[in-house]
């Protein structure tokens, strides 16, 4: 058994929420210099951009505000064109393309169901034969996630599970890891039809939070949780902050049939931003674009 095999097999075995609840009360801390030469280390170990933050390592209290630091004012330009659709954060592109049928490719050999990642069969069939998008977030990045499109939030989902780590050799090897993870999903009405961003939580992400109703995951709760949001008036333009992690994680982005086309260019294991353009959508868009700056 090579080390890689070891370390697959030990992330059945980690007491793994224990661990993220640990980290996480580290992450929160507020210990002053200790914080900071932490976070400079941590800087200095995962060659973060520190360039392009706003203020400096001193301003953050805690890792927890460093993980989810804003950046500077155009920082990240948003794709102007009214028909594209952008990349929701910084990170990796994992994999992307067509679902067949009901299933997403997660890895080589692996797939899973919308059903499953979704946890509800009627929210799965807006997404039938439709596109994928997965983009995996290191420590390094960016960690605040903006909607790829223009839409009206019309139901969240909250759903408890596994806190397996999303390291691309896990992804490899753990089947189903997505559709098990711990994960808030979030489906908005577009001009072009429905969409989903999923916020995919795992090993030592301290907390998911979203921008209406704030930290998400952990909940106290154990049970799903879905919310009706389409009487409410939660309104995003292309490139506004969503949501956030606290350390890096995976975004999943779901549309419908035939509504997008991926740019050419694209391919798995590429490094992408926020703001680039991931698709063009094959329909008329009336809907403004976003050049708002990130929240704080």
């Amino acid at each position: 058994m090579n080390f890689d095999n070891i370390k697959v097999n030990l992330q059945y075995f980690l007491p793994k929420h224990i661990l993220t609840r640990t980290v996480g009360l580290l992450a929160g801390a507020k210990l002053g210099k200790v914080t900071t030469f932490a976070i400079e280390q941590f800087a200095k170990f995962y060659d973060v951009n520190l360039e392009e933050m706003e203020g400096d390592i001193s301003n953050y209290q805690t890792f927890n505000d460093f993980f989810a630091r804003p950046l500077k004012y155009n920082a990240r330009p948003i794709d102007s064109e009214a028909n594209s659709l952008i990349f929701p954060s910084d990170g990796k592109i994992s994999q992307f393309g067509q679902l067949k049928n009901n299933f997403q490719l997660q890895a080589k050999g692996h797939y899973f169901t919308t059903e499953a990642l979704l946890a509800d069969e009627k929210d799965a069939k807006y997404f039938e034969n439709g596109s994928f998008m997965t983009v995996y977030l290191s420590p390094q990045d960016y960690h605040r996630v903006h909607i790829p499109f223009a839409g009206k939030l019309i139901k969240m989902t909250h759903v408890p599970g596994e806190l397996f780590s999303v390291n691309p050799l896990y992804v490899r090897n753990i089947p189903e890891l997505y559709s098990r993870n711990e994960r808030v999903i979030c489906i908005f009405e577009t001009s072009i039809g429905k969409m989903a961003v999923i916020f995919v939580g795992a090993t030592i992400v301290r907390s998911i939070s979203t921008a209406w109703a704030g930290t998400v995951a952990p909940a106290k709760s154990c049970e799903l949780t879905a919310t009706d949001y389409t009487k409410q008036k939660f309104e995003y333009d292309k490139g506004e902050e969503i949501g956030r992690f606290f350390m890096g994680s995976t975004v999943i982005c779901l549309f419908e049939k035939d509504i997008v086309t991926f740019a050419n260019s694209l391919e798995p294991e590429q490094k992408v931003k926020f703001g680039e353009k991931m698709a063009q959508s094959n329909t008329v868009n009336t809907a403004k674009s976003a050049t708002r700056k990130p929240k704080k």
